[in-house]
């Protein structure tokens, strides 16, 4: 049985993704801050005949992150961590010259510093040959006025997962930057705007699918690439 822990998974590409693994056959273990909605997701994933364990919570919390990680090791250890919960900060988004910082701390903090904790926590149970995902953004390598906070932070993350991946070469380590999502983050960064032009988190999911299944090198892979992996004739719906 193949199990996934997916944290940020009560909407947008956390459950898209974790309603693709289920799809699968694999077993999830699913974190969130939104109890309600997290357990609506795991009804209808459990619905299907799919082992779900669903438990609320802040990655920022050590003592959740180890829980997660107990979860997981119930099932029999972790072949899939994707780290997707993320943080976007102050909305409207502040330009860096005004940016309050005990907000950045907390951005740092749900972006870089929880993905690691939860790494680490993990490290005992990841299987051999295990992936690990981060989630990123084209915010971490592209000067977009007012991301600069999330924008460090999926840098940040990039950069831990270059160097993960050279400390661990018996591991898969993905940054994989889905672009830009019809999700509840990008809405909050454009208050007030249509953005129903972008497309639903679902579209990227085969390409994640596949990146975790391709056995690809570890590095950064961005979505609007997935031919290279899927197929030429391959890719994500527009």
């Amino acid at each position: 049985m193949r199990v996934a822990l997916i944290t940020g998974a009560s909407r947008g590409l956390g459950e898209a993704l974790a309603t693709g693994l289920a799809a699968d056959g694999w077993a999830l273990v699913l974190d969130a801050r939104g109890a309600d909605d997290l357990g609506g997701v795991a009804a209808r994933l459990r619905a299907t005949g799919v082992v779900v364990r669903a438990l609320p919570g802040d990655v920022t919390d050590a003592t959740h992150r180890t829980t997660l990680v107990a979860a997981a090791r119930d099932l029999g250890g972790i072949d899939l961590l994707v780290n997707n919960a993320s943080s976007l900060g102050p909305s409207p988004l502040p330009p860096l010259d005004t940016y309050p910082l005990d907000e950045l701390e907390a951005v740092l903090r749900t972006n870089v510093v929880a993905p690691l904790g939860l790494i680490q926590a993990a490290r005992a149970e990841l299987r051999p040959g295990a992936t690990i995902v981060n989630v990123t953004s084209d915010a971490a390598v592209e000067a977009y006025e007012g991301w600069g906070g999330y924008g460090a932070s999926k840098a940040a993350l990039d950069q831990l997962s270059n160097v993960l991946a050279a400390e661990r070469p018996d591991l898969h380590v993905y940054a994989f930057d889905p672009g830009d999502l019809r999700t509840q983050m990008h809405q909050d960064a454009f208050p007030g705007e249509d953005i129903s032009d972008r497309p639903e988190p679902g579209t990227v999911v085969p390409a994640m699918i596949g990146l975790i299944a391709s056995g690809r090198p570890s590095g950064r892979y961005r979505a609007a690439d997935a031919a290279s992996w899927l197929g030429a004739t391959a890719g994500v719906a527009p």
